[in-house]
């Protein structure tokens, strides 16, 4: 088994804590880190440099902790990924805020592309989702976690890590993943850097204390920390929501993807490998992407995807009445985006129009 990187976090739910809880800024590391982050490391002329950037890679080994118990693995050549954002406050991350423990994902999304690789949907599950979660594994003392009723969806990766967040969005989309990509917080910022920042329009003034982040309205070349403190902004857009995070983000994902593909990383060696030794540090992935190798096929077959190949909703939700903090599934709504994955067709509008999730406040402050 592949060793796995030890990401600490926190929690606010029920289950076994990996370690001990850590505070109030939380992680919001992005789906484009499954092609942006990905695409860096694509290219010929690498060669020397695999063996480096293969020992900065972290890589779990999700199928043999998950066994056979899991949803048909289709071979339509459609690949579906589970992308984790973790708030890390070890190593480089310790700026962000002090480190007292449990790893932790409060950022989740599964990327579909499509069997052609010419488009993708990407579904955003809320981390204050109130669910079923099965029972796990936990992924430090190898004991059994009982499954929760109504335990919020981030608290699978407190308490199994990877596998059980990976076998969590499997019981809840009826979908196999075949691949996940982690991130997070210092990983994102080098990357962002790397790339020389990203380029977004603001159409109105957005201050948050919380993510450090003071921004006019006007256009405006991001570095990595500015990019972080947009992707963490909660407070002070939309309803202040995790939601509307979400939609902020969505936002920024689309001038990610448009970035990247302006920067010419090809035509220079050296601004190629350090966008990959940054891209590969960042990552803990299933041992199906454990490679440089196998990340560099993977990416190849994703480049051809741009910023207008992207599909993005949030999965359908309902508040909570017994506590607005949370939200919950629509059942129906859910269904019909599921089935569109598993059927690899576009997600239909009917599915997200009735949902909390879809009033779009904070997404329309960035263009």
């Amino acid at each position: 088994m592949s060793e796995q990187k030890r990401v600490p976090g926190r929690i606010r739910g029920t289950g076994t804590r990996r370690k001990k809880p850590s505070r109030r800024h939380r992680a919001k590391v992005i789906t484009a880190w499954s092609v942006a982050s990905v695409v860096v490391v694509g290219g010929a002329g690498l060669g020397y440099a695999y063996v480096t950037l293969d020992g900065n890679l972290s890589s779990v080994d999700i199928d043999a902790k998950l066994g056979t118990d899991r949803p048909d693995d289709v071979d339509d050549g459609s690949q579906d990924i589970l992308v984790l954002g973790s708030d890390s406050r070890s190593g480089d991350n310790g700026k962000y805020g002090a480190d007292e423990g449990a790893a932790r994902s409060d950022t989740a999304m599964v990327v579909h592309v499509d069997k052609g690789h010419k488009s993708a949907s990407v579904v955003s599950i809320p981390r204050d989702t109130l669910i079923d979660r099965p029972a796990c594994e936990s992924d430090t003392t190898g004991e059994e976690v009982l499954a929760a009723h109504r335990a919020m969806f981030n608290t699978a990766y407190e308490v199994g890590g990877p596998a059980c967040a990976v076998k969590t969005v499997e019981s809840l989309s009826g979908i196999r993943m075949d691949h996940y990509v982690e991130v997070d917080f210092a990983g994102f910022e080098k990357l962002i850097d790397e790339l020389g920042g990203v380029e977004i329009t603001t159409k109105t003034a957005i201050h948050d204390s919380k993510s450090h982040l003071d921004l006019e309205p006007g256009t405006h070349t991001l570095d990595g920390e500015e990019s972080l403190g947009l992707v963490r902004t909660r407070k002070s857009v939309g309803d202040g929501s995790d939601l509307g995070r979400i939609q902020l983000q969505q936002a920024f994902i689309k001038a990610l993807l448009e970035q990247a593909k302006t920067v010419g990383v090809f035509s220079s060696p050296q601004k190629l490998f350090g966008l990959a030794d940054a891209a590969t540090k960042a990552l803990t992935t299933d041992s199906g992407l454990g490679s440089v190798k196998k990340l560099t096929g993977f990416a190849n077959s994703l480049k051809g995807l741009g910023a207008d190949d992207v599909h993005m909703v949030t999965l359908p939700v309902e508040y909570d009445p017994a506590d607005p903090n949370r939200v919950l599934p629509q059942e129906e709504a859910g269904k019909q985006v599921w089935a569109a994955l598993k059927q690899d067709r576009p997600i239909p509008a009917s599915a997200t129009e009735k949902s909390a999730g879809d009033k779009g406040e904070a997404g329309k402050l960035v263009r």
